[in-house]
């Protein structure tokens, strides 16, 4: 049976990465860092990879709670550590009282260095405290080239990890009823938008399922899913329990503002 029915064709280049870095692993008995991956890489590595004797593999995204998290794959004699992770944490200092930082405007000044998104981790904010994970090798560069944010000039330090924002993951669960799984159907019912609103937040690139931008109408969602649509907030299809009697979908999932 084929590794790749589990998965959607657009994921199959992200699966063959995941078995190269096994037979890396296996061929060089040496471990393999990867970049911080979102978590729906982070299923596809663990299923793919599986409990697998010969290799095995850990997430660290720098704190407990992240979302993006770089994973170690190590032959079954090792044993993972923190530092193995090579992962920095930033605090971002500025003039607090006259400027308010938020999410959007790190992640752009940082993708505007020139460096992958893979090569940052979780971005946190609580009131005017804003840090990021960043992976060590790229620590220096970020410290030469990280001058302002928005127009708010900055400076950088360099943090413990005990001294990271807590992260709250908190879903408000909903149970639900959808016509069908078509993404602007599930956006509808999940986000209590019409049809046509969601249609058009698809079409405009303004959706996420799993962290990519979708712009198919039809895409059709999975359990397990995050969605996220921009200024909405997220949804997760935690899981589908089958159909009611007037052919319906039934649906239990989270929403996060």
């Amino acid at each position: 049976m084929s590794i790749y029915q589990h998965f959607r064709p657009e994921e199959r280049e992200f699966i063959d990465q995941v078995i190269n870095w096994k037979e890396y692993v296996e061929q060089n008995y040496a471990p393999k860092l990867t970049d911080f991956l979102d978590p729906r890489e982070q299923q596809i590595l663990s299923t793919v990879i599986g409990k697998h004797a010969d290799v095995k593999w850990e997430f660290f995204g720098g704190a407990k709670g992240t979302e993006r998290k770089r994973a170690l794959l190590f032959p079954e004699y090792l044993e993972a550590k923190e530092e193995d992770f090579q992962i920095k944490l930033f605090g971002i200092d500025y003039a607090k009282k006259f400027v308010n930082i938020e999410h959007r405007q790190v992640l752009g000044s940082l993708m505007s260095l020139g460096l992958k998104r893979g090569k940052f981790g979780d971005i946190l904010i609580d009131g005017d405290v804003v840090q990021f994970f960043a992976a060590e090798e790229i620590a220096d560069y970020i410290r030469l080239q990280l001058e302002s944010i928005g127009k708010a000039s900055i400076g950088l330090s360099e943090l413990p990890f005990e001294n990271a924002v807590a992260i709250a993951e908190e879903w408000n669960e909903m149970n639900t009823t959808v016509s069908s799984l078509r993404l602007d159907t599930v956006m509808s019912a999940l986000f209590n938008l019409s049809r046509q609103k969601s249609q058009l937040l698809i079409q405009h690139g303004q959706v996420k399922v799993n962290w990519t931008a979708i712009e198919n109408t039809a895409f059709e969602c999975g359990e397990g899913d995050v969605i996220s649509a921009r200024g909405y907030g997220r949804a997760k299809m935690i899981t589908i329990e089958g159909k009611t009697k007037k052919d319906k979908y039934r649906v239990i999932a989270g929403r996060k503002k």
